[in-house]
């Protein structure tokens, strides 16, 4: 078992959500400008938007897609977001598949906010999604958002052994566990400037992604339960334009 990484110095919605607005212009294209490391003998590449790609087996993963987040907050009296995220989150999913070519997808649970969103796409998201998972092996992990959108088909998993590595929504134990659920972000100082950035965190024994998904906030690696969670040698890939390892920022004790 081991790892290389290098480091440089809720209810579901009744009605349907609204057509989405277009996405901004300025959206990032997915590169192959990746993070490469080995995980349990299997070796990733970490991309800027926060999916795992996983070569060896043509695999892509992806968590916390949170698919119409918006228009849940809309429809139950939450904060008004502008409604294109579900467009914006399936265009960057996209895009990394162009480039990728993956055979398989594995979403690691919270794929839609809520139980029952899959049944309300507007329906040029819906073509979206169904032209990306034409043939494609699609695997939706059970999440505590959402069970798995059942109108979508695809298979359905509480969790996934795919050879050395298990796939599953909440970290729990064991060697080899790749996980989602707590959508990490580092808190980093720069010239003098504060930055929150979403980050994979990764130590012998498990993997956490980011979430994938437009609009979803995120817990500090410095969390007492993020902190209790990793192992001291845990690293955080950020994410970004350069996808780079740094040691897994904590909260200092003692002073």
């Amino acid at each position: 078992m081991h790892r290389t990484l290098s480091i440089p110095g809720e209810d579901s919605i009744e009605s349907a959500p609204q057509p989405l607005a277009t996405p901004p212009p300025n959206r990032q294209k997915q590169s192959m400008n990746t993070h490469a490391f080995t995980f349990h003998g299997a070796d990733l590449h970490a991309f800027p938007s926060g999916a795992i790609y996983w070569p060896d087996e043509a695999v892509l993963v992806v968590s916390d897609l949170h698919l119409g987040k918006a228009a849940r907050l809309a429809a139950t009296g939450g904060a008004a977001l502008p409604p294109y995220e579900t467009r914006d989150t399936l265009a960057r999913l996209d895009d990394v598949l162009t480039v990728t070519r993956a055979r398989t997808v594995i979403c690691l649970g919270d794929s839609f906010d809520a139980p029952g969103l899959d049944t309300c796409l507007p329906g040029e998201d819906l073509d979206t999604l169904t032209r990306m998972k034409a043939g494609r092996r699609w695997i939706w992990i059970e999440g505590n958002h959402d069970p798995g959108p059942l109108t979508l088909g695809g298979e359905h998993h509480a969790d996934l052994q795919l050879g050395p590595l298990t796939f599953r929504h909440i970290a729990t134990s064991g060697p080899g566990e790749v996980s989602g659920h707590y959508h990490p972000k580092a808190r980093i100082n720069a010239r003098g400037r504060g930055f929150s950035i979403p980050c994979f965190l990764c130590d012998p024994e498990r993997l956490i992604l980011p979430a994938f998904g437009t609009y979803t906030g995120g817990l500090y690696t410095d969390s007492p339960v993020l902190s209790a969670l990793m192992g001291r040698d845990a690293c955080a890939i950020l994410t970004g334009a350069r996808p780079v390892a740094i040691p897994m920022p904590r909260r200092l004790t003692g002073t």
